[in-house]
């Protein structure tokens, strides 16, 4: 007899999309205190776009236990920000005529495999005094790359569990039923 409906909320701590929209954030945040000016809008813009994508994964995750509708939306709320973050960083470096770097750049590879390695969570905040403009603004567009395809993915899996097992309401209908049947 199935009369559980919540499933356990939480977890996305363990989410390495989770993981890396962190660093992203913190990297962010040290990126816009150090290379745009004082006032600039762009600065609450781009923190609040990379804060957006993290917190709208926890909040997500944390509502899943009573709404995968509100999971799913939440989830693609944290991939919206990190697009709209995306575009900043390579307005940044359009409009300051700063190279781009993709798969045809020296630097490239070498950048990509750290963004993806598991090294990136213990070091980056030690390198970034170390780093250019440049440098930090294209390590996050990697990274924001990455974790907008980790969302893509993640949407993909809450859509099938939700084809699977149905909103709240019908869990508690089932639920219901499935007590009732049992008394």
């Amino acid at each position: 007899m199935e009369t559980s409906f919540l499933k356990t909320k939480g977890g996305y701590r363990h989410l390495r999309c989770y993981q890396v929209t962190e660093v992203i954030y913190d990297i962010t945040f040290f990126f816009t205190k150090h290379f745009l000016e004082k006032g600039d809008r762009t600065i609450d813009q781009m923190v609040q776009a990379a804060r957006s994508g993290k917190q709208n994964i926890a909040e997500g995750s944390e509502a899943a236990s009573t709404s995968y509708e509100t999971q799913i939306k939440l989830t693609n709320v944290a991939k919206a920000s990190l697009e709209e973050l995306l575009i900043d960083y390579e307005d940044y470096l359009r409009v300051r005529n700063i190279p781009q770097w993709n798969a045809g750049h020296p630097r490239f590879n070498k950048m990509r495999a750290f963004a993806r390695s598991e090294q990136i969570f213990s070091q980056y905040c030690s390198l970034l005094d170390k780093c250019s403009d440049e440098e930090i603004a294209n390590l996050c567009i990697t990274l924001i790359h990455q974790a907008t395809y980790m969302l893509r993915r993640l949407l993909e899996k809450q859509q099938e569990i939700f084809l699977k097992k149905g909103g709240i309401r019908e869990q508690m209908r089932n639920a219901r039923l499935s007590y009732r049947a049992g008394s």
